[in-house]
């Protein structure tokens, strides 16, 4: 494959022979937030008005640190996974490799609708399963933790982000691409590389 550049900030290269495959595949990062924000607020809502304010809070940031660990298990022992069939390779490079061979592919580096919208009816009916009549409120937040992390991980790659916080999650990310790839799995925080020991170098 041919690399081609769209500008000196970035880059991107044909997936598929095949046009409207190849067009599934360019994500704009605005679809995240207008996808599942509104699911979002419609389920935490719901579960406001089923079970009050506060138990519903909680149960969604039990949802939000839900996303981080799911986040950082997929990342590290499905992204970083080491295939050795041809197959398997290929796989892998279509769903993670190609971002760590072309980071800067800004339509590239959030999960297109046709991926992330079966995993969605996926976790909420393994919460409704699990969680029973608290499983609005965890897919609230499960949803706003994905949200979140799509939009950290875009901005870590194409977007100032201000504060401290902001400049230190930049440089936690771009340590993992471009120092260690084998640590630094979270991307919307570093909690669960402190739990596993897998914090790179320097914040150890």
């Amino acid at each position: 494959m041919t690399r081609r550049f769209i500008s000196n900030r970035d880059e991107t290269v044909p997936l598929f022979r095949d046009p409207w495959m190849e067009r599934l595949s360019h994500v704009h990062p605005a679809v995240p937030p207008l996808l599942y924000l509104p699911v979002a607020g419609w389920f935490l809502t719901t579960a406001i008005r089923d079970h009050g304010a506060w138990q519903a809070l909680l149960q969604m940031l039990l949802g939000v640190l839900l996303w981080t660990l799911v986040e950082y298990m997929v990342h590290r022992w499905l992204f970083h996974y080491a295939p050795t069939s041809a197959w398997g390779r290929r796989i892998h490079f279509l769903a993670h490799g190609i971002h760590h061979d072309y980071p800067r592919d800004s339509t590239r580096l959030v999960m297109p609708p046709a991926v992330s919208l079966p995993m969605a009816v996926l976790f909420v009916l393994l919460f409704r399963q699990f969680a029973g009549p608290w499983h609005l409120a965890l897919s609230a937040g499960f949803g706003i933790g994905y949200v979140a992390y799509d939009m950290i991980h875009f901005a870590t790659h194409h977007w100032p982000i201000p504060g401290r916080l902001g400049r230190a999650l930049k440089a936690y990310h771009l340590r993992h691409h471009y120092r260690d790839d084998h640590r630094g799995f979270g991307v919307s925080s570093p909690l669960w590389d402190l739990v596993f020991g897998t914090l790179p170098q320097r914040e150890r």
